[in-house]
């Protein structure tokens, strides 16, 4: 959700409001220059504003700049991994990307890291929209492989429903755990049911169990 300025002001005392008043002044003034005057704002926002409060601080200055991909792209391969994962929850709230799908690479960027922090970020609403239906079955087992929660992953239930390779998927990562002796992710049989296709894990489990008379 996008944090309102009227609500970051209640959070922040008079010098952060008056460094936030600069940086956004900045990111709205027209510019030659690259980087960007604004763009060291976004760097140093959790020093000026406090850590808690560096994302929503990020997101509207983002929001307020209207960067194109290739400053976003910058702004990602220069940056902490904080100001990585901002940038990606910012995303779903940039209307300036043209064409749409232009941030697409960063998400396949961190979807290939081992960072929980970027890959939870990555599998948020823009993913949700952009992502096609090979790339985001694969963000789906990476949230399995790494233990990032798929409580994280927007529109879950929505996209997964019907997805018959999603389920083959995941009854093959099941079964490659087991023969392994390795214990199966709890996420798993909760994804198995929300494609809608019979889950045999759970079918084995209930196959094996003894009937009481």
């Amino acid at each position: 959700m996008l944090t309102s300025r009227q609500e970051l002001d209640t959070r922040l005392d008079d010098t952060a409001r008056t460094w936030l008043d600069q940086a956004l002044t900045e990111a709205t003034a027209p510019t030659a220059r690259t980087p960007a005057p604004w763009e060291r704002h976004f760097a140093t926002a959790g020093r000026h504003c406090g850590h808690d409060n560096a994302d929503p601080v990020r997101t509207l200055l983002l929001t307020r700049a209207r960067p194109d991909a290739p400053t976003l792209t910058r702004l990602y391969q220069h940056g902490t991994a904080a100001e990585r994962r901002a940038l990606l929850l910012a995303l779903p709230h940039l209307d300036s990307l043209t064409p749409p799908t232009a941030a697409l690479p960063l998400i396949e960027d961190a979807l290939r890291t081992n960072d929980t922090r970027l890959i939870a970020a990555a599998v948020g609403p823009y993913a949700a929209r952009h992502l096609d239906p090979h790339s985001w079955r694969h963000a789906i087992l990476k949230c399995l492989f790494t233990g990032v929660p798929t409580d994280a992953v927007a529109d879950l239930a929505h996209r997964a429903h019907g997805d018959t390779e999603l389920a083959r998927m995941l009854t093959d990562y099941a079964s490659e755990r087991t023969a392994a002796g390795r214990d199966t992710p709890p996420d798993l049989t909760r994804l198995l049911t929300l494609t809608g296709e019979p889950n045999e894990e759970e079918n084995r489990c209930a196959s094996s169990t003894p009937t009481s008379i």
